[in-house]
């Protein structure tokens, strides 16, 4: 099934194991949420993954990109510390956090920026996904600059392109952006679905064959568990099982598991269990922790 790159090197896909394919494990959103929003404690870090290693994790993306000061060195030290296979995300977040001088480059010049982190990597690190890129309500100018150049970045190096799309159904013209550029939507993750409470909106990006992706179950409030559990019940009856990837989104000190929040883990641990309660076997567990992750980051 081909090879997937991670920090680390390449990895055989049948190798990836429980994958999360939406999270951070360094990065600084303080110009939002002040302390809260830095990830920079090396060993809390590797604290917080272990316990994700423990209970059978494998494989975590990292989508930390441009403008959220990632750290590539240091997940290769996690990597090497704790045994996790991590992917490096490429590309650049949004407006609010793009570097000043993503305004001066043309359309090409970013996407020679992108493909850069993808086959020679920052410190040797290489990218093995590009995103999460994204906008908030609405494509900017500057965004859509960003996403034609994921699209051709993409098309240079045939890796999948994961997005942000945060509270707002802008997934949908996120996907029209992209198809322009002659991406096929099976290999674009729509990220955060599950913050937009638009079932609707949950199925029309599935039946254009994008991945569905709720990357916020985090267990925090029974009344958000109960919804996504009801919408990927109503995914499995529509036959889009194979379209949704699960993740937590790490993002703020507030959600590692040594702050009381969920961590790592919850996916794979209360979460799947709460999925066998809803009437999901086995086989649906795996092919939403395993099958899916890996078939996303292949493109097979």
């Amino acid at each position: 099934m081909g090879d997937v790159m991670t920090v680390t090197g390449p990895v055989a896909a049948d190798d990836l194991g429980v994958t999360l394919p939406h999270e951070h494990v360094f990065l600084d959103l303080t110009r939002e949420y002040r302390g809260n929003g830095l990830l920079n404690d090396a060993d809390l870090a590797a604290t917080e993954l272990q316990r994700y290693a423990d209970a059978g994790g494998r494989t975590i993306v990292d989508v930390t990109t441009g403008g959220l000061r990632g750290d590539p060195a240091g997940l290769r030290v996690m990597s090497e510390r704790t045994g996790l296979q991590i992917v490096r995300g490429a590309g650049f977040y949004r407006r609010a956090y793009f570097p000043p001088e993503l305004d001066e480059l043309s359309t090409d010049a970013v996407t020679d920026l992108i493909v850069r982190e993808i086959e020679e990597g920052t410190d040797g690190v290489r990218a093995g996904i590009i995103g999460e890129i994204g906008c908030d309500r609405f494509i900017s100018a500057v965004e859509e600059r960003s996403f034609r150049a994921a699209a051709r970045a993409h098309r240079r190096t045939g890796l999948t392109i994961t997005t942000h799309a945060a509270r707002w159904p802008v997934g949908t013209a996120q996907l029209d952006l992209l198809a322009e550029e002659g991406v096929d939507p099976g290999r674009v993750v729509i990220g955060h679905c599950d913050m937009v409470p638009d079932h609707d909106y949950h199925l029309a990006i599935a039946r254009r064959g994008a991945w569905v992706q709720f990357d916020t179950v985090q267990g925090v409030h029974e009344w958000d568990t109960e919804q996504r559990l009801g919408w990927l019940r109503s995914l499995a009856d529509h036959g889009f099982l194979d379209r949704v990837l699960l993740s937590q989104d790490v993002c703020l000190r507030s959600d590692y598991a040594s702050m009381g929040g969920p961590g790592y883990v919850y996916v794979v641990t209360e979460f799947a269990d709460r999925l066998k309660e809803a009437g999901f076997d086995e086989a649906d567990v795996r092919r939403l922790l395993v099958d899916n992750p890996r078939r996303m980051l292949t493109g097979r």
